[in-house]
């Protein structure tokens, strides 16, 4: 009846956006004046924690909806220690956002996501804003957890690589969202912008020690289906970051989560210890001459809290980074786009997901992945990429034994409409 349900309501948003969409289209036809697209270059550097406003949306005359959404599909060819699956094709995923201005100063904004075509529909944001001051923001729904730069900042179009960083959606479990309600602001002063972003939500649970993977995955709580009705075991969760951005400088973001994940207490009795998960996150992003070379990354690190009676397999500890480098090495109109961009981007990525020894040997444990992407991007307008990336990639498993080695060829779009 659940499931049954939720399929009728996502008809009836897909409608509802079809219907718009028409009309729309046939405001255009009729009168330019009254349809407005609002477009941007999604290569823009602005702060993370605008990046959920900060999209195309499509206004209709006097309608205080706004619309908008993005796809981005791939084909992929890959190898494995000289074993290949083939070449394949792959709909990584479809966003469809709704955006409202409620009253003065009182904002709604929704996020539809279809991924890999219709295998998981998910609602990742619906969230209300009332400002009552630049410094002082009320946010509450389904809300983007502030944790590192890229679970704010995970348009697909804003990236010249296809797939997302490993420690992003691995070790972190990007795109993370989760309902509470917080307060956010931006303060300016003398060329520098210090921006914060403090929330309650529902957390983890004890699927991220208790998985297929049979080791520690923070990625594997995503799946509960009940994650968006009550919380796991009744304690919030609390995720917050402070922001400080120089215009010459750029942006550098800290952010931190703190939650205890495992049900503790049944019927008022206490069935277990409280065990902590704990997340630190640097994150940093620049651009230099004059936004040709970008430079774009972001270190995580987590701690937690797992029974004596586990297996070395889960660790207690975990971290991982991944930096992004990209040169625009030519700007000039081609095939009648005016703006056209070709870049070349290399990313490097490393996680960890069991740091640590094996106590009884002292050899250090591995299961670790490292990762090098070179990419190469055409931009024929600010919103949309073509985009041909090479991955190669370095797995050892938890005895450290020597690595297998995995090469891919990947070729695909990324465009808001």
């Amino acid at each position: 009846m659940i499931m049954k349900k939720f399929t009728l309501h996502c008809k009836f948003c897909l409608a509802l956006t079809g219907y718009l969409l028409m009309t729309g289209l046939g405001f255009a036809q009729s009168d330019s004046s009254l349809i407005k697209r609002v477009p941007i270059d999604s290569t823009r550097q602005n702060m993370n924690m605008d990046a959920v406003y900060n999209r195309p949306f499509l206004l209709m005359n006097k309608l205080p909806v706004a619309i908008g959404g993005y796809a981005e599909a791939n084909t992929m060819y890959s190898v494995t220690d000289g074993v290949s699956e083939g070449f394949s094709f792959r709909m990584q995923r479809m966003t469809l956002f709704v955006s409202s201005t409620v009253a003065k100063k009182i904002k709604f904004l929704s996020e539809l996501e279809f991924e890999d075509g219709t295998k998981e529909i998910s609602l990742e944001y619906a969230a209300l804003d009332l400002e009552f001051h630049p410094s002082f923001n009320f946010r509450g729904g389904i809300l983007l957890n502030p944790i590192g730069s890229f679970n704010q900042n995970h348009d697909g179009p804003r990236w010249d690589f296809i797939d997302r960083p490993l420690s992003s959606t691995t070790l972190l479990p990007a795109t993370l969202s989760s309902v509470g309600m917080g307060f956010n602001g931006k303060y300016f002063t003398h060329g520098w912008i210090f921006g914060y972003e403090a929330y309650l939500t529902n957390g983890f649970d004890n699927s991220i020690i208790d998985n297929e993977q049979n080791r520690t995955s923070l990625p594997e709580a995503k799946e509960n289906p009940n994650r968006f009705e009550e919380s796991s075991n009744g304690m919030p969760m609390f995720t917050g970051k402070i922001a400080i951005r120089s215009r010459k400088l750029g942006e550098l973001g800290i952010s931190f989560m703190n939650n205890v994940y495992n049900k503790f207490q049944s019927d008022g009795l206490t069935i277990d210890s409280k065990r902590n998960l704990s997340v630190f996150v640097l994150d940093f992003n620049t651009s230099f001459l004059k936004n040709r070379l970008t430079l774009n990354t972001e270190v995580a690190n987590i701690w937690i809290q797992i029974p004596q009676n586990y297996s070395p397999a889960f660790g207690n500890r975990q971290a991982g980074f991944y930096a992004d480098v990209v040169y625009t090495f030519y700007q000039k109109p081609i095939l009648g786009w005016e703006k056209a961009k070709l870049n070349f981007g290399i990313r490097t990525e490393y996680v960890d997901y069991n740091i640590g020894a094996f106590t009884e040997t002292n050899q250090e444990k591995g299961d670790d992945v490292w990762a090098l992407v070179p990419a190469l991007a055409f931009r024929p307008v600010g919103t949309t990429v073509l985009r041909l990336n090479y991955r190669y990639e370095w797995h050892k498993d938890l005895f450290g034994n020597p690595p297998s080695r995995t090469g891919a060829i990947e070729f695909g779009f990324s465009a808001y409409f």
